[in-house]
């Protein structure tokens, strides 16, 4: 008896200007070619002429270089928790900043510059 094969199904996104994504150059990554996958932020969407497909043009952030007609199959949107769970997750009453992360601790900071605090002395 054969065991049925499952498959992930990826929800049909639609992505919007500003949005971060994760992508990759289907081709070069089938070829095995090293630097096939990409952060981008989204600049437009666009319905190709011949195949009413929607694709996306791309600013690659490391390079700042344009990327244009990306097939949305090959994008992930990159999420905000997941880019903001160290300082969410911050351990905001340790007096040692040492153990956050910078990110953390810019943002700690930042609020604590607004109220006009200081931060605890480090031992």
């Amino acid at each position: 008896m054969t065991q049925p094969q499952t498959q992930a199904v990826q929800p049909k996104v639609t992505y919007t200007k500003g949005d971060i994504v994760l992508f990759r150059d289907v081709e070069r990554f089938w070829l095995g070619l090293p630097g096939h996958t990409f952060v981008g932020r989204v600049e437009r969407s666009w319905i190709h002429a011949d195949t009413r497909k929607v694709l996306y043009d791309l600013t690659e952030l490391s390079g700042n270089r344009a990327r244009a007609g990306i097939d949305p199959v090959y994008m992930r949107l990159l999420p905000a928790t997941d880019a903001m769970h160290d300082i969410d997750t911050a351990p905001l009453s340790e007096p040692d900043t040492g153990a956050m992360t910078p990110a953390a601790v810019a943002w700690l900071r930042q609020h604590l510059a607004q109220d006009s605090s200081t931060l605890p002395a480090q031992r």
